[in-house]
């Protein structure tokens, strides 16, 4: 009999950040391994884009092997567009504390072998009236602030799993309290069903509409998490001195990448040299990659992108067969090494980062080495289906 496993996300789905492609593609994976999976989200109002999409599945790319249903809660959130206003703090902690009370009446209700969510506020409340064992905390970031940090400590003492999607954040957690032996560090991955038939860059670029001609350095992704800066403009500051190099950007916001458009032509860089895609659905991703040179993820040093991210992209970039590069950064050099699956640079540094491209236009030979063995690491270690069985493993050991 197959073990039933609840997931819980207070998150709009679908949604065009990534949580959403990472939390589908996971419970996929849970349910392939045997599990009976269920996942529950915030019935939250979702943006106009969004709620156009009208197959969820399809939009994410995923197989319904899996159960979901949406919790209510009070989302007021759509009434203050500018997050930075003072009502915005209360009213999104009533949505947050609403899903929560609302997860746990669900939860009281029902039987099952694991409660897994990424959310600690539903499972500090889950935590009183669920044993430890059936808890599963999958930790994202290291909380700050004097109430974040206490309920971090809190619910890591009261879970009997915590999956950290890095090696420096299960350092990082293990040294706020959590319990070494119950803390497994878990990378996020790829589906490999999504890369199995990759168009080739001419195909690719046919249909795409670009030149077969170019040489395009292309970034995927939101263009800022959590208010913080990706490095594109870096990025571009590093391609200023790469001549007649194009930048193709696939994800949003349109503003911010307007913006980045703005320091391409102050530059006086070919405005049809900056391709901007915007938003596109998880499933044409691949395509786009494709269509790439050379695949870049140019983040800034801070805790987070050092420690504690481990962003979907990279893999997705080992997966495509198409060359990295990449910064230097503690959580990135733990999944590819530099000169034998990306290049890594110094974060920051446009001067390093131009050099690296330079370098990767010229030696085509090195492009395929490394695009090569980025790919092989990849489907080795770092899918989701590999992930799935990792933590279903360490749930299922015996605990002390």
């Amino acid at each position: 009999m197959a073990n039933r496993l609840i997931y819980i996300a207070n998150i709009r789905l679908p949604t065009e950040k990534a949580h959403g492609l990472q939390i589908m593609q996971n419970c996929e994976a849970f349910a392939d391994a045997g599990e009976e999976v269920a996942l529950w989200t915030a019935g939250r109002i979702n943006t106009r884009a969004m709620r156009q999409v009208r197959d969820v599945w399809a939009h994410y790319g995923v197989r319904p092997n899996f159960s979901m249903r949406r919790l209510p809660c009070l989302d007021l959130l759509p009434l203050v567009p500018n997050q930075t206003h003072v009502l915005a703090r209360a009213i999104f902690y009533l949505q947050l504390w609403t899903f929560a009370l609302s997860a746990l009446l669900a939860a009281r209700r029902v039987k099952t072998d694991c409660f897994y969510s990424r959310d600690p506020v539903v499972l500090l409340l889950l935590s009183l009236v669920k044993p430890r064992r059936k808890l599963v905390y999958e930790a994202h970031r290291l909380a700050h602030g004097r109430g974040g940090r206490w309920l971090q400590r809190r619910v890591m003492s009261r879970v009997g799993t915590i999956v950290a999607v890095t090696g420096p954040l299960g350092e990082d957690l293990a040294k706020r309290g959590a319990d070494p032996a119950r803390v497994i560090v878990a990378h996020d991955g790829i589906r490999a069903e999504r890369f199995a038939q990759m168009p080739t860059r001419e195909e690719a670029r046919r249909s795409l509409g670009w030149s077969p001609d170019a040489f395009i350095v292309g970034y995927v992704g939101r263009l800022h998490t959590m208010t913080m800066d990706k490095g594109v403009g870096i990025l571009i500051d590093a391609l200023a001195n790469v001549e007649g190099a194009s930048l193709a950007l696939v994800g949003g916001p349109d503003d911010m990448a307007e913006n980045l458009r703005a320091r391409w032509i102050n530059f006086r860089l070919d405005p049809a040299r900056f391709l901007y895609a915007g938003q596109v659905a998880p499933d044409q991703v691949p395509l786009y990659l494709s269509a790439f040179d050379v695949c870049a993820m140019p983040f800034p040093y801070t805790e987070h992108f050092a420690r504690h991210a481990s962003p979907m992209k990279l893999f997705e970039y080992m997966a495509s067969r198409r060359p990295i590069v990449a910064s230097d950064l503690p959580a990135v050099s733990e999944v590819v090494r530099d000169g034998t699956s990306a290049l890594l640079t110094p974060p920051g540094d446009a001067k390093a980062l131009s050099a690296a491209i330079r370098r990767l236009r010229e030696n085509a030979g090195l492009r395929d080495f490394l695009a090569d063995s980025a790919y092989k690491r990849v489907m080795a270690r770092y899918t989701w289906q590999e992930r799935a069985r990792l933590i279903l493993g360490k749930m299922r050991a015996p605990q002390i």
